[in-house]
């Protein structure tokens, strides 16, 4: 038999015509890379239903019927419960499908408080449809936003100066591979993460996730430096530099444009 080649657009349309008449089903739309008109050729598809709260099995065993009229899933995972954001949530990839062309679906109940609506944080909705006015911004207060990033980044301070030594500490023991995990998470994450309180605050906690949409060239550039490292000693060089980057980057910081940053930004 030929393997078919389904097309994102096909697929995403057969869950939504297969949800839409439920009367227990409210609302579907798209995130990630839609929200923010970067789909590609690569894109995943990730996808939110909000159903009645005694819905949410139904609701899987509904988009399961549709996608196996299309094609058999080669691969499945359901996140235990509860997850960590309180949704259920389910991945599916297909067997007639592009790899990359993996279903990431979230099924949220009605009652729901949060439901990964701050547009500020995960861009704007691509609705396929509404029937009950669910979705709509769920504003970020830019006061309080500040606060938590002067807050987070008096931790980062106390933080790096602290376990600078667990790199230098396992770089002398000859332990390289633990030199470069304790590198990354305490010296190369806090260096992106004050980068991107300077210069897209709203995604602070994002790390890596958007930097070459959202950060300048040359700051990718040099990052890019400092992550693909060869050996242990260059690992050493680099943690020289993003120690001395990081100081120059927290002392560039004005707080006074970063409030006003926030206040600003789009949606």
């Amino acid at each position: 038999m030929t393997q078919r080649n389904i097309e994102r657009n096909d697929l995403v349309a057969t869950v939504v015509k297969a949800l839409k008449p439920l009367d227990y089903i409210h609302a579907v739309w798209e995130g990630g890379a839609a929200s923010f008109d970067r789909v590609d050729e690569w894109s995943d598809v990730d996808l939110y239903v909000v159903c009645d709260d005694e819905g949410v099995e139904d609701t899987f065993a509904v988009m399961k019927q549709a996608i196996s009229s299309m094609s058999d899933i080669a691969l499945e995972f359901r996140l235990p419960e509860p997850t960590w954001h309180g949704h259920s949530q389910v991945f599916w990839r297909l067997a007639d499908a592009s790899p990359f062309l993996f279903m990431d679906i979230a099924v949220m109940k009605k009652s729901s408080k949060d439901k990964f609506l701050q547009y500020r944080l995960h861009g704007k909705p691509f609705i396929h449809f509404d029937k009950i006015g669910v979705v709509k911004d769920d504003p970020i207060e830019p006061e309080g936003y500040f606060q938590q990033i002067k807050a987070r980044l008096e931790m980062l301070k106390t933080n790096f100066r602290l376990f600078q030594v667990l790199v230098l500490k396992e770089l002398n023991r000859g332990n390289d591979i633990e030199a470069l995990s304790y590198y990354v998470s305490y010296i190369f994450r806090p260096l992106v993460e004050v980068l991107r309180m300077k210069h897209s605050p709203w995604h602070y906690r994002f790390f890596t996730t958007y930097v070459y949409y959202e950060m300048p060239a040359e700051i990718v550039t040099r990052l890019q430096h400092l992550y693909f490292i060869p050996d242990a000693v260059a690992l050493r060089t680099c943690r020289e530099e993003a120690e001395t980057w990081f100081w120059e980057i927290v002392a560039s910081i004005d707080f006074g444009e970063l409030k006003q940053k926030l206040a600003q930004s789009k949606k």
